[in-house]
């Protein structure tokens, strides 16, 4: 009897001291991937109206809201870049530390409609980008956002975008900080970021 309860006893000592190690040599890790996990920095090198590239690289310094659309779109997008107008007027001296950017999602009839007229009609320091369609791709997969084509006979040409709304605030070193929800209102996000300035 005092062999078995001896080999119980040698039993539990030996499956905690795995657990033990386990949870010393894994732990650190899982906390370490988790933190990778949520903290990116996203990259984009499209053109801008003149056709000339622009890369994440040149803003470092600045604070970037970047927003993925398109010019036909009937609601989410104009009504983020309403909230990213106001955001800027109400920045006042504080403005030059940050760069709107509206990335089109539909970058071949956006040009040709005007990407720059329909950003400077919301707010002059929104800049307009439109590369290629793989160079959009790049840059959506490297900001984790979705779009796709989706036939609709009401909208011009007969198709519509569906995208992910989000507003997505990147830092200075370009590394990304947040996610601001589709409807947050100018005043949160404006809050948000004079807390960061």
């Amino acid at each position: 009897m005092r062999l078995r309860s001896l080999q119980i006893i040698l039993w539990v000592a030996a499956t905690a001291a795995v657990v033990a190690f386990a949870a010393a040599r894994w732990w650190p890790a899982t906390e370490d991937s988790a933190a990778a996990a949520s903290a990116f920095t996203p990259t984009f090198a499209l053109a801008d109206s003149e056709g000339r590239i622009r890369t994440t690289d040149e803003f470092r310094g600045k604070f970037l809201l970047v927003f993925f659309g398109f010019t036909s779109c009937p609601d989410v997008c104009p009504t983020t870049l309403s909230e990213v107008a106001q955001v800027m007027d109400d920045l006042g001296s504080e403005a030059g530390s940050v760069q709107p950017i509206f990335i089109s999602i539909d970058p071949e009839r956006d040009r040709r409609l005007g990407l720059t007229d329909y950003t400077k009609a919301f707010h002059p320091a929104i800049l307009g980008l439109a590369g290629s369609e793989a160079e959009t791709q790049v840059a959506a997969a490297s900001f984790k956002i979705f779009y796709e084509r989706e036939a609709d006979t009401t909208s011009p040409d007969g198709y519509t975008m569906a995208h992910s709304p989000g507003l997505y605030l990147i830092g200075p070193d370009g590394a990304w900080l947040r996610q601001f929800t589709y409807g947050t209102p100018a005043a949160e996000i404006l809050s948000d970021l004079q807390s960061r300035l």
